[in-house]
């Protein structure tokens, strides 16, 4: 029988993070992975590159651009503000590297069954192999194995992208340019612009008449499909002339933006997507996992020093240190102003983001990492209505459907003294 400290399940960007992290602490990792390890992770990842910088790790980027734009309303929109595209070999061996290091032991298989004691949680494999660890981390994703979430009655938003690596007849998007968000409509009819979501071009400039064009609903409920996103794409294309004469990949993504809480009382830990650590209003998570997963795996390795604490209390710790108060209003900040967004037609969300990024920068980077605090959150949401047009202020103060809820709950955390307590009533 295997024994750890911690056992981390998943070995996709998530479970490596938290599993290096842990091991530079000198905490006995084991790591569990349905998949091979060094398999090459599928998804794109992309990040603005100071949130690297920070880290001290821009070293693993693929691509970076400066000439960073959008279109929303009022024309071209220059971020002034690098974006970079992980390349995702460095950063997989980058982390693996730091497990080897740390000596974490990985074993490649799929848990069943877990069960807890007063000294150890033990999971089962698909094989009856056990594994024992004194806490166990579940970074497999979206769709946990063993998380339990909170009851939320608000229909889960996803975030849809189709995208295709490949060549043009002509170059989508100028030499050596990103384009962050591109919400021009024109091709499409006045019944499709009334009538279906909007949706908006994700493009950039790889080099050697190499080129990524994707089409991306931010998120909707229920999600917008890949047949309407390739016909979108393809449309967009169209208008501007523009053929596709080589695909050397297509890429279908969709991920949950809006995943209630999990329970913050149960003996298993969370991270990643089993967290629900995706920001709720821009569906980023790299950078918040790089971020957070010291804190995390400090307040672990603190909690393992108490020889005699049970599985449950060293994952008390641990959630208390993911989703501490500040952390919680946030999330339900985010997705109030997510609800909204899904609310708004193409013009009022055209208005919404050109106000959104005439903020400061400080402020619109940090909305969009999750790094503000929530008097500075406030602060930038307070700003953004005062210098929003009329018609988008009122569509701000309307409050038709599960964004009242989400409010009430910001409100609620504000006034408890123990947020905890607030959110962890009901699980599904």
């Amino acid at each position: 029988m295997l024994d750890f400290d911690v056992l981390v399940i998943g070995s996709g960007p998530a479970g490596t993070i938290i599993a290096a992290a842990l091991a530079e602490r000198g905490v006995r990792v084991g790591g569990l992975t349905a998949s091979q390890l060094r398999q090459v992770w599928p998804n794109t990842y992309g990040i603005w590159r100071d949130e690297l910088e920070a880290l001290g790790l821009t070293e693993l980027l693929g691509h970076c651009w400066e000439n960073c734009v959008s279109y929303f309303g009022k024309g071209e929109v220059n971020h002034r503000r690098a974006y970079g595209l992980l390349d995702k070999v460095k950063l997989q061996n980058h982390l693996l590297a730091k497990c080897e290091a740390g000596g974490v032991a990985w074993h490649q298989g799929k848990a069943t069954n877990i069960e807890h004691d007063r000294e150890r949680s033990i999971v089962t494999t698909t094989t009856g192999e056990t594994i024992r660890a004194r806490v166990v981390i579940d970074a497999s994703g979206h769709d946990p194995m063993f998380v339990k979430r909170q009851k939320d009655r608000g229909a889960i938003a996803f975030q849809t992208a189709y995208g295709i690596v490949g060549h043009f007849s002509t170059p989508p998007v100028n030499p050596q340019q990103f384009v962050h968000q591109d919400f021009r409509s024109e091709h499409l009819s006045a019944t499709e612009r009334a009538n279906e979501p909007p949706t908006f071009l994700y493009a950039m400039d790889l080099g050697d008449d190499v080129y990524f064009v994707e089409e991306t609903s931010l998120a909707m409920a229920p999600p917008v499909s890949f047949e309407l996103l390739e016909r979108r794409l393809y449309q967009r294309l169209a208008a501007r002339g523009i053929k596709v004469t080589a695909v050397h990949e297509v890429e279908r993504c969709i991920f949950p933006m809006t995943l209630p809480l999990p329970d913050l009382h149960q003996p298993v830990v969370a991270f990643g997507g089993a967290a629900s650590m995706v920001h709720p209003a821009s569906g980023y998570l790299v950078g918040a996992l790089l971020r957070r997963a010291p804190g995390l795996a400090a307040a672990i390795a603190t909690a393992l020093q108490d020889a005699q604490a049970e599985p449950a209390a060293i994952a008390r710790a641990a959630w208390r240190q993911l989703w501490n108060p500040d952390r919680l209003r946030k999330y339900y900040l985010y997705r109030f102003g997510l609800e909204k967004l899904m609310r708004f037609d193409e013009v009022l969300l055209k208005q919404h983001l050109d106000t959104f990024f005439s903020l400061p920068q400080s402020q619109w980077s940090g909305f969009l990492a999750d790094t503000l605090s929530t008097p500075e959150l406030l602060a930038a949401m307070v700003r953004l209505f005062a210098i929003a047009p009329n018609s988008l202020r009122w569509g701000l103060m309307q409050f038709p459907g599960w964004e009242s809820n989400l409010f009430w709950q910001f409100i609620s955390l504000q006034a408890a003294k123990s947020p905890l307590a607030v959110t962890s009533k009901s699980v599904t």
